[in-house]
């Protein structure tokens, strides 16, 4: 496979690009869904392919292609510089590469049970048996499962010098129970609401104990058909970790890409409220809230060995204290920024042009746990698992929905409550962020449907969270 890298990058070079690199993808997918006792979707795909970058002047150039010989090839990477060339005639600055550390390297992801040898009916099995205790709750009348693994090898070969292979197994799946009133429908997902991915093997599955939670996720949904509604008001708003690392996903992680920051991205989530003269001095939360990008947590599903430019993996602070410092990267936009590249640029396949994208970013723990935080909660709510989100092109102004949520009065959780949402503007809320949970409770929850760009890519991302207290949030909030 590295022949083929080779031969593109050589074909970029010989039609005049500056710099070229290639990437070959061999990836494997299968996705299982069950809905009641019927599966609804068994698939399975594989994809291969050299997809080749070339640099000319101010613009890149990219082309691609399935058909793997040396031939073909080549003529992508001729393809890719003539693509180059043809952009760089609209005028700019010559476009500048951030130094990183040339490497002939090999990276595996670390698992125990390979999800691709491990029986379909087992898996089918498992997920039935799910779907048959959710089931029988009353008031249920549909229960989903599913499942899905990813294996996926590549080969980057660079024209400065890179050689670098990398194998990554990623897994994961989760179910939902969907429970029917006279006027309403409610629902309870598990892990969270679109189920738990993380790098490794069929052990991520047995780990998370789809069998010993369906019984009562089946029950609360249930209970939410009967459950009070949420009064609109301002209070302490404590926020389960899977809920919490969706708001850092959507109100940090895309505002701090930089390609957004510097206005060359805006598909999906539109650019960013920050501002690069201000990176330092911009307070993004309280003296609590420290973010960081950390691609080299092991397990986390943001977690890989060198980017889809060659670039290590590694650890970036983004809030400090609550003062932001640091953004996601790639070598060219950190070039015209003048910082470090931070590793941070992948590809949706072989076919798809590499860009900032999401690793690890994730709130570090604090020296509390939920059940203090209750505790030391005289009035407020505490909302887990989410149901919806808004936020505007800026990063700024949000509102999120919950599946479920409880009321705590003096220390300790009260009526379940249905339809929560609570509402915000990014650094007015993250300012008010004053308990935070430890080590022991902090989850390192996985997105894998985080998409950007046209033709949209969809990014697999990472997100460490453990439950927190927001003082003063408005909750309740119906329109």
């Amino acid at each position: 496979m590295f022949e083929y890298a080779q031969a593109a990058v050589e074909g970029a070079l010989a039609a005049g690009a500056t710099y070229a690199d290639a990437r070959v993808v061999h990836a494997r997918e299968e996705r299982i869904d069950v809905q009641n006792d019927t599966v609804q979707a068994l698939d399975r795909t594989e994809q291969a392919g050299v997809g080749v970058r070339a640099l000319y002047g101010s613009s890149w150039g990219f082309f691609a292609t399935p058909e793997l010989t040396s031939r073909r090839a080549r003529r992508a990477g001729e393809r890719a510089a003539e693509i180059a060339k043809a952009s760089a005639l609209v005028p700019g600055p010559p476009l500048e590469f951030a130094d990183v550390p040339l490497v002939d390297a090999t990276y595996e992801t670390p698992f125990q049970e390979d999800p691709f040898t491990v029986g379909l009916s087992d898996k089918v099995d498992l997920l039935l048996e799910v779907n048959r205790i959710v089931g029988a709750v009353d008031g249920i009348a549909i229960a989903q499962s599913g499942m899905t693994f990813w294996d996926t090898d590549k080969w980057f070969v660079s024209s400065q010098g890179h050689r670098i292979h990398q194998h990554l197994v990623e897994s994961g799946g989760g179910f939902d129970a969907t429970a029917v009133g006279e006027r309403e429908i409610q629902r309870r997902s598990y892990p969270q609401s679109f189920g738990q991915f993380e790098t490794g093997g069929y052990e991520v599955v047995r780990r998370w104990d789809f069998l010993g939670n369906a019984q009562r996720i089946a029950e609360e949904a249930a209970a939410l058909l009967s459950a009070d509604e949420m009064d609109e008001r301002e209070t302490a708003l404590i926020l389960e970790s899977s809920q919490l690392a969706l708001q850092i996903h959507e109100s940090v992680g895309h505002a701090i890409e930089l390609d957004r920051i510097l206005g060359w991205e805006a598909a999906f989530a539109g650019t960013s409220h920050l501002e690069l003269s201000r990176l330092g001095t911009h307070r993004y939360g309280s003296d609590l809230m420290n973010i960081t990008a950390d691609a080299t947590l092991p397990g986390a599903l943001g977690t890989f060995g060198y980017d889809d430019e060659g670039t290590a993996a590694q650890r970036v602070d983004i809030v400090k204290d609550g003062i932001w410092v640091g953004v996601l990267s790639g070598r060219d936009t950190a070039a015209i920024a003048g910082l470090p590249p931070g590793g941070m640029v992948r590809a949706d396949g072989y076919n798809r042009l590499p860009m900032v994208r999401m690793t690890n970013v994730g709130l570090l723990p604090g020296d509390s746990s939920l059940e203090e935080i209750i505790a030391d909660t005289k009035d407020g709510v505490y909302m887990a698992t989410n149901r919806s989100w808004s936020i505007d092109d800026k990063r700024l102004n949000f509102q999120f929905g919950c599946e479920i949520a409880w009321e705590v009065k003096d220390g300790k959780l009260g009526r379940m409550l249905k339809n929560p949402t609570y509402t915000g503007i990014t650094p007015q809320f993250w300012a008010t962020l004053d308990r935070l949970a430890g080590e022991d409770e902090w989850v390192f929850w996985g997105t894998p449907n985080c998409g950007k760009g046209q033709p949209m890519q969809v990014a697999h991302t990472g997100h460490p969270a453990s439950p927190a207290r927001f003082s003063q949030v408005r909750v309740g909030v119906r329109a």
